[in-house]
């Protein structure tokens, strides 16, 4: 198609996917008193006797309420948005490309929804539980409920985003963008690369929140190579292990 149909077909896939999120955010805002009570429950958990989550402006309220059926309504409606996007690019694929973005889809959502699942169970509790601990030993801890939220969602979206880790590993691995040799012999700079991002993208000040994210991320990336490996041997051999992209598309080449 000419540009502008692009631009036009793009623009009406996004007004389906705008309006579609909004619908469903003013649905789930009837249910976001218990919705709300599910999100506060690490950090109530953490909480000493005689402390509460406290709202301290009149707009609050309803701040929080809209943050929460927003985030809700955009997972909802991730099927519809994944649908969109698909149905923009697919046209421009070959077959065999198409047969690779499907399953990929499939595993950025898994993972995403995976790192916000693990955010939920394990970063928060742990992460709000030393700074309310830093608190108690000489004053009364009393939660701004718009702050939590806020640090919260930021969580959940950055694990999420880190748990996309593998497949970006894996990818530049199995094409050979980066030889899988480098990956292996230049792990020190990896980890330390790694040390940095997590140090500036996690919100809140908790060093517990940092380390975990690392060890979470170290995990990740020596499983994505582990997996990338394994597929690199079986499909080219072991001295795939070392190609170069040139080298790798040469033997393309030769195997047409």
């Amino acid at each position: 198609m000419p540009l502008f149909d692009h631009l036009a077909e793009l623009r009406r896939r996004l007004t389906i996917v705008v309006v579609s999120v909004v619908c469903a955010a003013l649905v789930v805002y009837m249910a976001t008193p218990t919705l709300i009570e599910i999100m506060f429950d690490p950090i109530n958990s953490v909480l000493p006797e005689g402390s509460s989550v406290t709202v301290l402006t009149a707009l609050g309220g309803f701040t929080i309420r809209f943050k929460v059926s927003l985030f809700f309504g955009a997972i909802m409606c991730t099927p519809m948005i994944l649908w969109q996007v698909l149905g923009f690019f697919l046209p421009a694929l070959n077959e065999k490309e198409r047969r690779w973005v499907l399953p990929t889809v499939a595993a950025m959502v898994a993972l995403f929804f995976l790192g916000m699942l693990f955010c939920y169970l394990v970063i928060q509790r742990a992460a709000f539980g030393w700074l309310v601990e830093q608190i108690t030993e000489f004053a009364t801890a009393t939660v701004n409920a718009e702050d939590y939220l806020s640090i919260m969602l930021l969580l959940e979206v950055g694990f999420g985003i880190a748990f996309q880790l593998p497949l970006i590993i894996f990818y530049l691995s199995i094409l050979h963008v980066v030889p899988y040799r480098m990956f292996r012999s230049g792990w020190r700079y990896v980890y330390v690369i790694l040390l940095v991002i997590c140090a500036v993208v996690t919100p809140d000040a908790s060093p517990i929140t940092m380390v975990l994210m690392y060890a979470v991320m170290l995990a990740l990336y020596e499983v994505s190579l582990a997996v990338a490996r394994r597929v690199i041997v079986l499909r080219d051999g072991k001295e795939a292990l070392y190609w170069t992209r040139d080298e790798y598309t040469e033997h393309e080449l030769e195997k047409q």
